[in-house]
């Protein structure tokens, strides 16, 4: 399995899709003509925020767990013992979800190895700019011959 087929906005939609026709929850009217007039992930994560939706919020915890437990995968396989950053578009946008139970629980879940994935501390990055900005450092730097 591919981490990213879920971990995406078309995961998100995936999914959905895949817990809808799955009858796991029945799709709201309203959801539906909001995913056909603009983004589909983004409309599923905003009706999953709010509340109102049972299906948009059983996709989104979903995502969140998966999510955690992939982000501890990474974090050790790279050691990343001074702390992990979550960047991209998503995460900022669903931050309220991340800050709740189900991601550090599905981060922590990792048997004799939960002692060092715990000493790992995890943040959002908010500034959308980051990889920007990032690319710009080093490109100075190059620049200069360091």
């Amino acid at each position: 399995m591919s981490y990213e087929r879920i971990l995406s906005g078309p995961g998100l939609v995936n999914t959905y899709e895949f817990l809808r026709d799955s009858g796991c929850a029945k799709e709201s009217s309203a959801l539906a003509d909001a995913m056909k007039k603009g983004d589909p992930a983004a409309a599923i994560s905003r009706a999953a925020l709010n509340g109102g939706d049972a299906l948009a919020s059983k996709a989104l915890e979903l995502f969140v767990s998966v999510y955690g437990a992939e982000a501890s995968n990474l974090a050790l396989k790279a050691m990343s013992t001074g702390g992990l950053f979550l960047a991209g578009g998503i995460s900022p946008k669903i931050l309220a979800k991340l800050k709740e139970p189900t991601f550090m629980r599905s981060f922590l879940e990792k048997g004799r190895m939960r002692a060092l994935v715990e000493a790992m501390p995890v943040q959002v990055v908010i500034n959308e700019k980051v990889g920007l900005l990032g690319a710009a450092r080093c490109a100075s730097v190059r620049a200069r011959g360091w």
